[in-house]
């Protein structure tokens, strides 16, 4: 460097020093990464956990759970207080708090917008309106809404644009700021769908109207975060949002529940959201992700969306605890069990592996059944999961850890005899077998690019090819994938799902008739199964809803629509800059409730 150059430097580092005017306070900065990419920030297209993971921090819904209690407690968030609820849990009234305002958008033209009861109203007829196609819309009709699928078929029969004005008998506002919702059947565990901010957030209909079609792109809600910046499948920057109301952080951790109370005593009364900016980075890729976290690059390698992968647990906690190396660092970490599933689902439309006659069933249960899930476990999973016995999640109603079924069994010789018995052989002696009627027997199994999806492939490859039956892969991007799968296009592909709230029913929806298409991706339906579905949305909990439960499993272990595979265990690390981290269970917002120590991180990284 030239000495005029150096001293320039030298002279404005000494300004900024001792002579500069005070500084602005450093920018409190969170970094998190996921590993799958996000697709919009419009809630009502959306059903992906990245994108839901996103919207929380922007949209709010009515209730929330509180971050530290154990077991999950609900609280208020945009209401005043919990919901008036009638005693045959019909009618749900509740009351919005006053003063609360969506985030600046120039779709306000410069006035400030006040949250109101019609805000939640019009984000449900968003989700029933026909042209937008909602995601949501199958799991909204389930709730059983009074009128609303009513409202819905009235304008597809009339091919009419939807009507906003009108609202249906069970969504009606009393006024400005009460909301009441009535139920054509009584459902006692309805709060929890009033706590998901990532299914139920408030939008305002300005902002929708001004935005159109781009409206996935400009997400305006009350929430403390804004979108701040977006490149597609790279990084996404939420910032704190300057006009969001004073909360000031409190939770209820259980009283022996040593590090929830050391969470609470660093954070209670501080204003949320207590970071200043969140950066998301995308990484797809299992090593580049390792990577970044032990160079400091992201604060935490956690939560729903990006744990520590499985091929490094074993150096992250090896037999269940931390690394020595690790802990030097003052790096933290945690393992749980999951609310959460991995699946294989077989399209029941499909001419090959989809249909109800016996030898249709014969050959999924075959496939299902030479499915090595414990190798999955032991080789690729790096022993993070535990078998699945039935779609129920644990940590919910209805999941019984003592429950064994098929649908948990490896039995390759098992599966050969069904192949035998129904028709699948090996006619023309090459090695693989045809279908019933002579033609080849070739499955089609959906699949992601990235390495870990590729140790999958080839263990599934060699399961089916010890049974006989060809496999080709059909590779694509997972947004892609998701989009094809809800067009029955797919007949084959392996996904995960995560409980949203303590009722094991959510974990039925991908069985439920009438959601076919949307949750329902395996196209799943039969009218024994609706009707316990249906039932098992009235009953209070008990022996009674307990039975249900074990009925509903064995409807799906019977017909085989869906093959599950594992309850995933996830291993979190963070940083000792990082505080009030801990894994929701059932929701996906917290990074509004963590602080950064950004000296200690900074000193940290020299």
């Amino acid at each position: 460097m030239k000495p005029s150059v150096w001293l320039a430097a030298l002279a404005a580092s000494l300004l900024l020093a001792v002579g500069a005017p005070a500084q602005t306070a450093q920018k409190k900065i969170l970094r998190v990464a996921f590993n799958t990419a996000e697709t919009s920030f419009d809630p009502v297209q959306i059903s992906d956990l990245y994108s839901r993971t996103i919207t929380p921090h922007i949209f709010e819904g009515l209730y929330r759970y509180d971050h530290l209690a154990r077991p999950a407690k609900i609280r208020p968030l945009t209401a005043a207080a919990l919901p008036e609820v009638s005693p045959d849990f019909t009618t749900w009234t509740v009351r919005i708090q006053p003063g609360i305002h969506f985030q600046d958008d120039p779709a306000f033209k410069g006035v400030k917008r006040e949250l109101t009861a019609r805000d939640y109203v019009y984000s449900v007829l968003r989700t029933a309106d026909p042209a937008n196609r909602s995601e949501l819309w199958t799991y909204i009709a389930s709730l059983k809404i009074a009128g609303l699928a009513d409202k819905r078929q009235k304008h597809i029969d009339a091919k009419s644009k939807f009507d906003y004005e009108t609202e249906p008998e069970g969504l009606r506002t009393l006024d400005r700021y009460t909301l009441q919702i009535k139920l054509s059947q009584p459902n006692p565990r309805f709060m929890g769908s009033l706590a998901s901010s990532d299914l139920l957030g408030a939008v305002a209909r300005e902002v929708v109207e001004f935005y159109g079609d781009k409206i996935g792109e400009h997400p305006v809600g009350t929430g403390p975060f804004r979108l701040k910046s977006w490149r597609r499948s790279s990084m996404i920057v939420l910032e704190r949002n300057p006009s969001y109301r004073e909360v000031l952080y409190d939770a209820e951790p259980a009283a022996d529940d040593a590090d929830g109370q050391a969470i609470l005593a660093r954070l209670k009364g501080k204003r949320i959201p207590i970071v200043d900016e969140v950066h998301v980075a995308v990484i797809d890729e299992d090593q580049p992700m390792w990577l970044s976290f032990l160079n400091g690059e992201i604060d935490a390698i956690a939560s729903k969306y990006g744990p520590v992968p499985a091929n490094f647990v074993e150096q992250a906690m090896p037999n269940g605890k931390l690394a020595p190396n690790l802990a030097k660092r003052g790096i933290q970490g945690r393992q749980l069990v999951n609310p959460d599933i991995a699946i294989t689902y077989f399209n029941m439309e499909d001419p090959v592996v989809g249909g109800y006659t016996p030898d249709k069933v014969a050959l999924r249960r075959a496939i299902s059944l030479a499915m090595d899930v414990g190798r999955e476990i032991r080789v690729v999973r790096r022993g993070q999961a535990i078998p699945a016995q039935s779609n129920i999640v644990p940590h919910t109603t209805g999941y019984d850890p003592k429950f064994k079924s098929e649908a948990g069994d490896y039995d390759p010789g098992r599966a050969m005899a069904l192949l035998d018995l129904y028709g699948y052989r090996d006619r023309d002696g090459d090695g693989w077998r045809e279908l019933p009627d002579g033609q080849p027997l070739l499955l089609s199994k959906a699949t992601q690019p990235e390495q870990i999806y590729r140790q999958f492939d080839e263990l599934f490859r060699k399961n089916m090819q010890a049974i006989g039956v060809r496999v080709q892969f059909n590779t694509g991007q997972w947004p892609e994938h998701l989009k094809a799968a809800r067009a029955g296009k797919l007949q084959i592909w392996a996904l995960g799902s995560s409980a949203a709230g303590t009722d094991g029913q959510s974990a039925l929806y991908r069985l439920h008739g009438p959601q076919s298409g949307a949750q329902n991706l395996a196209r799943f339906k039969n009218a024994e199964f609706d009707a316990v579905y249906d039932k098992l949305s009235q009953l209070p909990e008990g022996p009674e809803r307990e039975a249900l439960f074990l009925e509903a499993k064995k409807i799906s272990v019977a017909y085989a629509p869906y093959k599950p595979t594992v309850h995933r265990i996830s291993t979190d690390l963070w940083y000792g800059w990082v505080t009030g981290y801990r894994r929701p269970l059932f929701w996906n917002e917290w990074w509004h409730l963590a602080d950064v120590d950004m000296d200690k991180r900074a000193q940290a990284l020299q």
